[in-house]
């Protein structure tokens, strides 16, 4: 099949600038043309927080980290809802209504000015309408990430995405002992959870990446931790997974107790 998106230009109007007040500062949305496509970022203080591509390849994500999400579904097969903490531009979940239609993907965003630009600029409500067409549903919850956790019906999940680890401020109240607690019990027997931790130039012992990993030791059976390097964007990023099952992953990193952080509790925050 041939690549039209080389062929595609965007319209004078895609390609202005926009500045958005959001409860983290003013975003800006600006399209630009690397690596021979056209995309679209969203940033805050400088820093690349999400991303689509133009064009016929706007529902597949730009960032490698949210490419190496997917993996959720090679370890559990057979998903069926899933919860995305995080929506941002909605790349993953963009994905997910693409390759897997059939699945109902909840997706937590606290910010409702963050909605709105997925809407305005990240073709949210385009991938809405594709999940539904495919028999599932993409669902926006303007909420906190946290409440959502410890309200989830026991058992009500076959996966969790964790994208608020956003590098020098992650949100630490889903770091917690108690957060992934309650994440572990929304879970089926067979779920997993993914939590995407973003090095930080001034953690340089990557002490919360650390702290995650202890967390979770601390919750589920099995933990890993690989490393997703994207050359073209946003740098590195480290994705922990955690199950009760076994996790078939050959590329993770190595690690012994000597590298387990302190775990994160409610009352320490």
């Amino acid at each position: 099949m041939a690549d039209n998106s080389r062929s595609y230009f965007p319209s004078p109007a895609e390609l202005l600038p926009h500045v958005v007040s959001t409860q983290s500062g003013l975003a800006l949305i600006r399209t630009t043309h690397a690596h021979g496509v056209w995309q679209r970022i969203l940033s805050t203080g400088g820093v690349w927080q999400s991303a689509t591509l133009l064009g016929p390849r706007r529902m597949e994500p730009p960032f490698a980290y949210h490419r190496a999400f997917g993996r959720v579904f090679d370890l559990v097969p057979h998903v069926q809802r899933l919860l995305a903490i995080g929506g941002g531009g909605f790349a993953f979940p963009k994905l997910v209504a693409e390759k897997h239609p059939g699945v109902v993907t909840d997706v937590v965003e606290i910010d409702p000015a963050v909605i709105d630009i997925a809407r305005r600029w990240f073709y949210l409500d385009e991938a809405c309408e594709l999940q539904q067409h495919g028999g599932g549903q993409l669902n926006v919850i303007c909420a906190d990430g946290r409440r959502v956790l410890d309200d989830a019906t026991p058992s009500s999940y076959d996966a969790i995405v964790l994208d608020a680890f956003v590098r020098n401020a992650p949100v630490r109240t889903l770091a917690t002992l108690e957060a992934f607690h309650a994440a572990h019990q929304a879970l089926s027997p067979h779920g997993i959870l993914l939590a995407n931790v973003v090095p930080d130039e001034s953690d340089p012992g990557n002490g919360f990446l650390r702290t995650v990993t202890a967390g979770l030791m601390a919750t589920f059976a099995n933990v890993a931790i690989t490393l997703v390097v994207d050359h073209q964007n946003v740098g590195e990023n480290y994705i922990v997974f955690a199950s009760d099952t076994a996790l078939d992953l050959p590329d993770a990193i190595p690690f012994d107790k000597d590298f387990l952080g302190e775990v994160l509790r409610d009352k320490a925050l």
